[in-house]
């Protein structure tokens, strides 16, 4: 029960992250990157506090040197680093480009939590996971006509594959503060803290290059539809999102949250097709397929549990 609430928390905060595209339709070109990295973290964190104030309160008293070492760290990959080389390598690359490269976070994500996390992966994962970053290529594109590689665009590239990097070390760091918790025996942060106390600190960390981009007279311009999609951006991509990944992690091991990281694009694909009438082809769905297979090949029943999914805090 415990591994299926795991692989559900997982689908909801990926498919959650994957509706930023439709939010960010709606403010891409008039408001900065920063800027709406700000504010979604300032909006998520605005709508966490009334709800775990004391709890909050209570998490800050009793963390260790090494758990807010974890938290900056899951701040600065997660949420500004990644922000940082995305933004940064898009301006020198093509968004398809772009688009096939994030592809690879799944792999990384899997050799990081191999080498790191001494994780093992059965041939159900194994093959989950491959079906995923396949599927994920197939959904950016990879093999439709004029999608070409060109070395114009190799320092945006890299710019890019830094970025998936830094995604994957913030899967790999999230797994690795859950065991920490299991293997000592401690008390768990709670979801909902942990995502305002990350949120807090990319927030403080985004802040500069937020007001570098001079956001006031942006964010007077912007419209309700506009503030409509920020606030989607803090509460639900953000704020919900964040908390469905740490109740997921800390029933699941990296490996399989790699495989799960597929219902991100897949989502963006489906809410694209309906509400921004981008055309999609065959290759697309079936990539979506081959998604939607990783995670049930990942799902299919293992003849042996693992301790740390029994021993998950709920």
């Amino acid at each position: 029960m415990e591994r299926l609430k795991g692989y559900l928390c997982l689908a909801c905060a990926f498919g959650l992250a994957g509706t930023s595209v439709i939010a960010a339709s709606f403010v891409n070109g008039r408001l900065g990157t920063f800027t709406i990295t700000s504010m979604g973290l300032l909006l998520s964190l605005l709508s966490m506090i009334p709800f775990c104030s004391r709890k909050l309160l209570q998490t800050i008293r009793v963390l260790s040197l090494k758990e807010w070492l974890l938290l900056f760290c899951q701040a600065l990959f997660g949420v500004f680093l990644f922000r940082m080389f995305l933004l940064y390598g898009l301006n020198l690359t093509s968004s398809a480009e772009a688009g096939i490269l994030t592809g690879v976070t799944p792999a990384i994500t899997v050799t990081l939590a191999m080498v790191f996390l001494r994780e093992k992966m059965k041939g159900n994962q194994i093959a989950g996971v491959l079906s995923t970053i396949c599927g994920i290529l197939l959904i950016q594109g990879l093999f439709l006509p004029g999608y070409q590689f060109t070395w114009a665009h190799l320092p945006g590239n890299i710019l890019v594959l830094c970025a998936a990097g830094c995604e994957s070390v913030f899967n790999v760091l999230s797994r690795a503060a859950a065991v920490q918790n299991e293997e000592g025996k401690a008390e768990s942060i709670h979801p909902v803290v942990q995502t305002a106390l990350v949120s807090a600190i990319a927030f403080l960390l985004s802040l500069i290059p937020c007001l570098l981009e001079r956001p006031l007279p942006s964010l007077v311009g912007i419209g309700w539809s506009g503030w409509l999609a920020l606030v989607w951006y803090g509460p639900a991509i953000t704020a919900l999102a964040f908390v469905c990944w740490y109740a997921g992690i800390r029933r699941s091991d990296a490996s399989t949250a790699a495989a799960f990281s597929g219902m991100m694009p897949f989502t963006a694909l489906i809410l694209s097709v309906c509400f921004l009438k981008e055309p999609a082809g065959l290759p697309q769905w079936i990539g979506g397929l081959g998604v939607i297979a990783g995670m049930v090949l990942i799902g299919v029943k293992r003849t042996r549990r693992e301790p740390g999914i029994r021993q998950a805090v709920s």
